[in-house]
């Protein structure tokens, strides 16, 4: 009986020892199984990364990049597809003003025009040098000519009136001066070329065109700078820059809102003009109004051009007021028509001398020129400035 007892006791033992193994070995086999796992992943991410390796090994940065970051090639593309645009905006751009140019110019284009067209296929594969010369030689069609056969055809004409004349200019002399071969002798030395435009007339304009149509603000006057003697300042400054001249050219409406104090205006934007850019050479340019008159256009022809007369406009002191240096203006202004006479005959009209002061005493070479009246046309005021602008670089090469 107690043998019994004691077989059984052991078996029970027995039985808990294992069941207690089998608890041990139940809750420790997730966390073999899960350290399994983790190395399989670990052996499956080494070799991920070797053949990634081996993918990528040769490629250059932008490659590695590109598969690495698939947006990257996404944005690059776009920005290639800008800078296409950009480039083909540029062109239309650039031709859209050769065309205009050439459509502004047709009355001025040279004889040989017609052999100076560029193919279009031919444009496209040119170098850029090649393409430079090209603008080059259109910007070169601007230059006026020499040796062109000139005359005076005014319609309507006002008869010329003059006192004085000094070998080929003629001058209407205003004041009580008398104009003796040492006041009119052009002995000067321009040393300082810079040349500063203005406008004290900001407003004045010409006779509407088929080309240059406007509506007016006034008797022949618009506050739209495109369309005034301002726009004819721009031609000029363009013209004189061709020939490696510096310009200040200044655009500012000085006769609006109010006509009154048009001067005043003006003398303050020259003055303050002068404390960064120093010049001797100062032209206000005008239109001239002589009663603004429709049917009065003075018209020269050069070749084949119609252009607008100019006329020389010099003060004095004679008005009492400061002007030291009117007789140095004086000089200038018949170097520049004498040799204007020679190139171009008949593109001034003759010289007017006054009492009047006009600014003029800010600088050693200062001078009002008008450019035509109010029955020219724009154009024809434009086509003047290339002639002007040739001749203001004969005087001024020496």
């Amino acid at each position: 009986m107690f043998n019994v007892a004691v077989l059984k006791m052991k078996d029970i033992i027995k039985f808990l020892i294992i069941l207690a193994v089998l608890v041990l070995l139940i809750s420790l086999l997730p966390k073999y199984i899960s350290s399994k796992k983790e190395k399989q992943n670990e052996n499956n991410l080494g070799k991920d990364i070797a053949e990634k390796i081996s993918q990528i090994k040769g490629k250059s940065l932008t490659g590695i990049l590109e598969q690495t970051i698939p947006a990257m090639s996404s944005v690059e593309e776009k920005e290639e597809e800008t800078k296409k645009e950009d480039e083909t905006l540029s062109e239309k751009i650039l031709k859209t003003e050769m065309s205009l140019i050439g459509s502004l110019d047709e009355n001025n284009k040279p004889e040989n025009a017609e052999n100076q067209v560029v193919n279009e296929e031919e444009t496209q594969e040119n170098t850029p040098n090649e393409q430079s010369k090209t603008i080059a030689q259109e910007e070169n069609e601007q230059i006026a000519k020499t040796g062109l056969p000139t005359e005076v055809v005014t319609n309507n004409p006002i008869a010329e009136s003059f006192n004085v004349q000094y070998g080929n200019v003629k001058i209407k002399n205003q004041t009580s001066y008398s104009l003796t071969e040492d006041i009119l002798k052009p002995d000067i030395t321009i040393e300082n070329k810079n040349i500063i435009l203005f406008h004290t007339h900001s407003c004045e304009s010409y006779t509407s065109s088929d080309l240059y149509p406007y509506t007016p603000t006034g008797n022949f006057r618009t506050t739209d700078l495109n369309f005034t003697v301002t726009r004819v300042g721009t031609e000029l400054e363009t013209g004189l820059k061709n020939y490696g001249l510096s310009v200040m050219h200044d655009t500012s409406y000085h006769d609006y809102p109010s006509y009154n104090g048009s001067y005043t205006n003006s003398l303050k934007t020259v003055e303050n003009i002068l404390q960064s850019y120093k010049a001797d050479i100062i032209i206000d340019l005008h239109r001239d109004a002589i009663g603004s008159r429709e049917d009065y256009a003075p018209t020269v022809k050069i070749g084949d051009d119609y252009a607008a007369q100019l006329m020389f406009v010099i003060g004095t002191n004679a008005g009492g007021l400061y002007h030291p240096n009117w007789n140095q203006n004086l000089k200038f202004a018949v170097m520049l028509q004498q040799k204007a006479e020679e190139m171009y005959p008949g593109l001034f009209k003759p010289l007017m001398l006054t009492t009047s002061r006009y600014n003029q005493h800010t600088g050693k070479f200062a001078s009002i020129i008008e450019v035509g009246a109010t029955g020219n046309t724009l154009e024809q005021c434009l086509t003047s400035m290339k002639y002007l602008a040739r001749v203001l670089d004969e005087i001024l090469k020496n």
